[in-house]
């Protein structure tokens, strides 16, 4: 048998054998969630802590269902969104996205998707990893250094925030400010005020009936335009598409 025959056969070995075995590896990462979707957003597989995460018991529980059944609907529609950008070929890194823990407390994630590939190329799903980002602080060493930058953005977004005052309250120059953000979350310390305030803008778009330059004013955006333009450009629809499409789905009967 040839060496390129040897070869194959090891890769479809692997293809029929190992890959469930390889990512039931994730069931020993407890601060990790994976999931694997099909190209309707059904999910296929969840480690141990996803499924804890979702409140299930097994997996069988989790199979065929989509983030609809485990989640409120505007977070489930962003969830489904990104999905089918990824399976469009977008790539999801390190995004910070707003999630309910399993106590029912809204809380930040940083999550990571990919396309599910078939041998030919063609997307047939999506799979991906989400980390809650106290949990990931605490657990990496690296991290700590963002902690107090992280926590002042938390809890300052509505007002206005210099990359000077992050640095200073942080004990570092702005350069490093922006390294530790680059390496550790995947983006510039701006970009991550930007996200917080636009997670906060649709939080309130469907919790509250604010005018949409109400909420962009609430969450820290002076030019209402350039609010319409970035949420569009996270979210994928314009705030008051987001709130029409909620209404719409809070007026449905159940």
């Amino acid at each position: 048998m040839s060496e390129s025959e040897n070869r194959e056969n090891s890769l479809d070995l692997i293809d029929q054998y190992s890959v469930r075995q390889i990512i039931q590896m994730f069931d020993l990462m407890p601060d990790i969630l994976f999931w694997v979707k099909n190209a309707d957003g059904q999910i296929v597989y969840g480690n141990a802590y996803f499924l804890e995460h979702i409140g299930v018991q097994n997996l069988s529980q989790a199979i065929g269902c989509t983030d609809y059944d485990f989640s409120p609907p505007h977070i489930a529609r962003q969830f489904s969104v990104d999905d089918q950008k990824v399976m469009a070929g977008e790539i999801v890194n390190n995004r910070l996205e707003m999630n309910i823990t399993q106590t029912g407390e809204m809380a930040w994630f940083t999550t990571s998707k990919r396309p599910l590939l078939d041998s030919e190329g063609k997307a047939i799903g999506s799979y991906g990893v989400s980390r809650h980002l106290e949990k990931t602080s605490l657990s990496l060493s690296g991290m700590d250094a963002l902690k107090i930058p992280v926590d002042f953005i938390r809890s300052n977004y509505m007002n206005e925030i210099s990359l000077e005052n992050l640095a200073d309250i942080s004990h570092l120059s702005i350069s490093a400010l922006e390294r530790r953000f680059k390496k550790h979350l995947g983006k510039t310390p701006k970009r991550f005020i930007n996200e917080v305030r636009l997670e906060n803008a649709r939080r309130l778009l469907v919790e509250t009936t604010q005018s949409v330059a109400s909420v962009a004013n609430a969450v820290g955006f002076t030019d209402h335009s350039y609010f319409s333009k970035q949420f569009n450009g996270l979210f994928g629809q314009l705030p008051s598409a987001l709130r029409k499409s909620h209404m719409r789905a809070e007026m449905k009967p159940s």
